[in-house]
């Protein structure tokens, strides 16, 4: 094996997400077919419907046609196979039986969703035809394809309603967004550059969960592959970086030209080590000693990370692997997704401070970033510029990617508002979070869930997302809530 296969990998970038694939299997029962000849092209037409909103939902829909009987189902159910798509829908708009379906679920190789979306709200009773009534009875088969999926060792999932309930529809785009979620994360490559914070054991995460629990793929990389790729950076490049800077940031008066500078040739660095190995996400860390170029590289990486974090590449500090991945998952929920942590408690307004010194996510600010120069790094070495930046106003949902005592990764969230008010003028990102309780409730609760000491802060509530995705991925959700109570 070549000593130096790293330096030499040259891949496409791999960033851009593409959408769900979805296979749709629409079917009744064929012997209706004779009986009631206008049926048939009443539910074809609702099957149209299903596609059209489905791709409305930011789904590649593969319509794989209408199923009569188990002959054609299993016909279907290599078409889909074949397709290797991300989610199957089975939309149900009339009775069919459970061995139509069986050999979809089996062979697929996806999650199922099961369709029960009537054409109405409801029957115009007295008016109602059999044939008419059969174009609503698509209910009747659910507990029936439950109960079959269930001794057939597959998940069962459904959403029922009518077909142009929003209310339905919302659930469906729920399905969705975490099957793209899903799929992102298996073709994810995440670096990991330098080594663990020292003494956080909490960080230290088996790289292989990555690959087990999200199907990606961690590439580790050295220090050396950063600055091979600092050093290329031109005279030229460097310059347009500061100007984007300037452009997107304000910067503060601490700001030294020098430390400006370094950090934009720093950053176009990153972007080309994103670029080789095609990353999709970047967690770093590391020391160095008595100002060494190890020492200047590992403090000049804040800028390039949070330009990376706003353009769909989360990159965070202190080797945080898994928080990521994390903020990967809000990126792709619609939520971009900043590093955090707890920062302080305010007891007179009733919220919680949190943030994090260095990368930030700029998109999601309630205004333009500052970049602030700083003489000295709390806790890590080196000097130089820094990011701060509040999240803007409004929804907030907090996600942490965590390894338990077995070996596994579990997801913890909670849902909570940003609120208006002062932020630390350190160099620090600062957001005030009211989870509607006490502030030190909600941090003995979100500990007691299990969280980490890091996790992602996005804009938006996606807790039904959340859940979802928890369930493509067989993997347990913390739900961390406080009712305000005193004891």
């Amino acid at each position: 094996m070549p000593t130096d296969q790293m330096t030499h990998v040259t891949r496409p970038g791999a960033r851009a997400a593409r959408a769900p694939r979805v296979a749709l299997v629409s079917g009744g029962l064929g012997a209706y077919w004779p009986q009631f000849p206008d049926l048939l092209p009443l539910l074809r037409a609702g099957a149209a419907r299903v596609a059209e909103r489905l791709t409305g939902l930011g789904a590649d829909v593969l319509d794989a046609g209408f199923i009569s009987d188990a002959v054609e189902g299993a016909a279907v159910a290599e078409r889909v196979r074949a397709a290797s798509c991300d989610l199957v829908v089975i939309y149900v708009p009339t009775y069919l039986t459970s061995s139509m379906v069986a050999p979809l679920a089996q062979r697929a190789g996806a999650p199922i969703l099961v369709l029960n979306l009537q054409p109405a709200p409801s029957m115009d009773h007295p008016q109602v035809s059999t044939g008419d009534w059969l174009t609503s009875c698509g209910g009747c088969a659910v507990p029936e394809l439950a109960n079959t999926f269930e001794r057939l060792g597959v998940p069962f999932r459904s959403v029922s309603g009518h077909l142009e309930e929003e209310r339905a529809w919302r659930r469906v785009g729920r399905w969705v967004r975490a099957a793209g979620v899903a799929t992102a994360l298996r073709g994810a490559r995440f670096g990991l550059l330098g080594h663990l914070y020292p003494g956080m054991l909490d960080v230290s995460t088996d790289l292989t969960m990555l690959t087990s629990h999200l199907g990606s793929h961690v590439e580790v990389l050295e220090t050396d592959d950063l600055q091979a790729r600092v050093q290329q950076v031109t005279e030229s490049q460097t310059r347009d970086r500061v100007a984007l800077t300037r452009d997107r940031f304000d910067l503060d008066g601490s700001v030294k030209a020098d430390d400006l500078e370094w950090a934009s040739r720093v950053s176009v660095g990153m972007d080309a080590l994103v670029d080789d190995f095609a990353l999709n996400a970047l967690a770093y860390y590391h020391r160095g000693l008595d100002g060494n170029a190890s020492e200047r590289l590992g403090a000049g990486l804040i800028l390039g990370a949070s330009l990376l974090t706003e353009r769909g590449v989360p990159a965070v500090g202190e080797y945080e692997l898994r928080t990521s991945a994390a903020m990967l998952i809000l990126d792709h929920l619609g939520a971009g997704g900043s590093f955090t942590e707890i920062q302080a408690l305010n007891f007179v307004d009733g919220v919680v401070e949190m943030g994090h010194d260095g990368p930030a996510h700029p998109g999601i600010g309630a205004a333009r970033p500052r970049l602030r120069g700083l003489g000295l790094y709390h806790g890590k070495r080196g000097w130089g510029v820094s990011v701060e930046v509040t999240i803007k106003p409004g929804p907030v949902t907090l996600l942490g990617l965590n390894q338990t005592r077995d070996g596994r990764l579990r997801l913890v969230t909670a849902q909570g508002r940003a609120v208006h008010g002062p932020m630390l003028q350190i160099g620090n990102t600062t957001t005030r979070v009211d989870f509607d309780c006490h502030p030190g409730d909600w941090v003995d609760a979100w500990a007691a869930g299990g969280s980490a000491h890091h996790w992602g802060l996005g804009v938006g509530h996606h807790r039904g997302d959340l859940r979802a995705l928890a369930e493509l991925l067989s993997m347990e959700l913390v739900e961390v809530e406080v009712a305000d109570e005193d004891d």
